[in-house]
């Protein structure tokens, strides 16, 4: 699943939806107005986000609202610490050889 979600993060429109909606629940029409984007725009940026499992969305009335899922965002960051952690050990073996030979 982190793979989706870096996808889904790799796009700086949704990065700033995630962030926005690091402060609490926006509604999809209020995700828009500090972009220039269309409505049905930021509602593609949404649906890869729900699909990946970093928001979720519910209707109230006539308004869709998003909630980051935060859960997932602990996963993420989990995943991302492990592969540092993995990749300074193999960088620091690498660069002992390298002084060795």
């Amino acid at each position: 699943m982190v793979h989706h979600q870096f996808a889904a993060l790799a796009d700086p429109t949704r990065v700033a939806f995630v962030e926005q909606l690091a402060r609490g629940p926006v509604a999809v029409g209020d995700l828009a107005t500090p972009t220039a984007m269309s409505l049905p725009a930021v509602l593609k940026h949404v649906r890869v986000l729900e699909e990946a499992g970093l928001v979720t969305t519910v209707k109230r009335g006539r308004v869709r609202e998003c909630r980051l899922r935060e859960d997932a965002l602990v996963e993420v960051a989990t995943w991302t610490a492990h592969q540092r952690a993995l990749w300074s050990s193999r960088l620091d073996a690498l660069g002992t050889l390298l002084e060795e030979t």
